[in-house]
C-alpha cells in the first residue's frame, strides 16, 4: 500500500475551505452559514493533520486538530442555540430579513 502524497490533503483542505468560504459568503440562511463555518473549521484539520506528518515524534498537529473539534462542536451548539432564538422572536432563519439588531 502507498502513502498518498501530502499535497493530495492540502488540495482536499483548500477545496472545502473555498467551498465553506462561498457558502458563507453567499447564503443567507443561517444555519446554512453555521454548515459553511463547519466545513472551514474540518478544512483547517485536514491541513494541521496533513503538515502534522513531518514530525512525526510529536503529536502536535493531531492535538491541535482535536481541540478544533471539541471548539468546533461547541461552537455548533452555542450557534444553534442563539439561532433558535432568533426564530422564535423573528419568525425567520433568513439574516438579510433580521433588520431589528442593527437599530
Amino acid at each position: 500500500m502507498q502513502p498518498v502524497d501530502s499535497h493530495l490533503f492540502l488540495f482536499v483542505g483548500a477545496a472545502l475551505f473555498s467551498i465553506g468560504l462561498a457558502v458563507v459568503v453567499v447564503k443567507r440562511h443561517a444555519i446554512v452559514v453555521l454548515m459553511g463555518i463547519e466545513l472551514m473549521l474540518n478544512a483547517v484539520n485536514i491541513n494541521l493533520v496533513a503538515f502534522s506528518q513531518y514530525d512525526p515524534d510529536r503529536l502536535q498537529g493531531q492535538m491541535l486538530a482535536l481541540f478544533v473539534m471539541v471548539v468546533a462542536a461547541a461552537e455548533s451548539a452555542v450557534a444553534l442555540a442563539i439561532v433558535l432564538q432568533v426564530y422564535r422572536h423573528f419568525r425567520t432563519a433568513q439574516l438579510d430579513e433580521l433588520n431589528e439588531l442593527k437599530q
